[in-house]
């Protein structure tokens, strides 16, 4: 079973940037797709971006698009979530998730589509 590692999350100001990193513990993790969520307190887990295990495919939320960056480095098992722009209403815990799958261009969005998960990395934006 694959372990995810979240790291990179901290205070920044409005405006800063920030990158994640999500490191897996399997070589394999060049087959999993690849999300990065995340849950603001009082408020559901929600989709941030997502990246194919090929690489080629990506999908962002609407509320991060155009700012966020996902990308993936197979030969370090590590997927990557760079951030700019940042406002204070990104201010949440970040979580990378993984699921296994054959096809090299699949990308997924939902919670449930994901069996494995990090255990987060809390991301504060102040004003």
């Amino acid at each position: 079973q694959v372990q995810l590692v979240e790291s990179g999350g901290g205070l920044v100001q409005a405006g800063g940037s920030l990158r994640l990193s999500c490191a897996a513990s399997e070589r394999t993790f060049s087959s999993y797709a690849t999300g990065w969520f995340r849950q603001a307190p009082g408020k559901e887990r929600e989709f941030v971006a997502t990246i194919s295990w090929g690489g080629g495919n990506t999908y962002y939320a609407d509320s991060v698009k155009g700012r966020f960056t996902i990308s993936r480095d197979n030969a370090k098992n590590t997927v990557y979530l760079q951030m700019n722009s940042l406002k204070p209403e990104d201010t949440a815990v970040y979580y990378c998730a993984g699921r296994r799958t054959l096809l090299s261009s699949a990308t997924y969005r939902l919670v449930n589509d994901y069996p494995y998960w990090g255990q987060g990395t809390q991301v504060t934006v102040s004003s």
